[in-house]
C-alpha cells in the first residue's frame, strides 16, 4: 500500500521474443505477451493496410493469412505468430504492379471507403487458393467473416470471380 507521499510503482510486464516471417521477411521482435497481432503488425511492422475496427473478430478489417489460413488479427496476439508465417495486404503487390486480386477488386468497384478491402482481399486469397473456381453461395459462405458497409456484396462476389479468372488465365 502507497501513502500520499509515495509514488506508485508501475508493474514491469513480462516480455516475450518472437521470430516470425512477414511478407516473405524474417522479423523478430520483443514484445508483450498481451499485443494482439493486429497492433504489433501495424504498430511494429508499420503495416497499417491492417485495419482495426470492432475489435472482437466480427468485422474482418484485420484478416491476415497465418500459414495460409485466414486469421482475425486482433483476436490473435503477437505472440501466437512466433515461427509463423503472416501476410499482409501489403505483400500481396510485386514490383508495383497490383496482385489479380486488388486488380480485380479495383476493376469491379468493390471498394469505397476502403476500411474492409484489405481484410476481404486476404480472405479472397485463401479462399481461392483453397477453392480457384468458387460460385456464389461458396464466396458469401467463405466470406461471411467480413463485412462491409459501404458497396453492398454483388460487386466484392464479381471481384472474387474475376481474381478466379485472372489467375487460373496465368497458370
Amino acid at each position: 500500500m502507497t501513502t500520499d507521499n509515495e509514488p506508485e510503482t508501475a508493474v514491469e510486464q513480462p516480455l516475450s521474443d518472437i521470430a516470425v516471417t512477414i511478407n516473405g521477411e524474417e522479423r523478430s521482435d520483443t514484445v508483450e505477451p498481451r499485443l494482439k497481432l493486429s497492433d504489433y503488425l501495424r504498430n511494429a511492422c508499420g503495416l497499417s493496410g491492417v485495419r482495426v475496427g470492432c475489435e472482437h473478430g466480427v468485422c474482418g478489417a484485420c484478416t491476415v493469412l497465418v500459414d495460409g489460413e485466414p486469421v482475425k488479427s486482433c483476436l490473435m496476439y503477437g505472440v501466437q505468430a512466433d515461427g509463423k508465417t503472416v501476410e499482409t495486404v501489403e505483400g500481396l503487390a510485386e514490383d508495383g504492379k497490383l496482385h489479380p486480386i486488388q486488380e480485380a477488386f479495383h476493376e469491379e468497384y468493390a471498394l469505397q471507403c476502403g476500411f474492409c478491402t484489405s481484410g476481404f482481399v486476404m480472405a479472397t486469397k485463401a479462399l481461392l487458393e483453397e477453392n480457384p473456381d468458387p460460385d456464389d453461395e461458396t464466396i458469401e459462405s467463405e466470406l461471411s467473416g467480413n463485412l462491409c458497409r459501404c458497396t453492398g456484396y454483388q460487386p466484392i462476389y464479381d471481384a472474387v470471380h474475376r481474381a478466379a479468372e485472372t489467375i487460373e488465365g496465368d497458370e
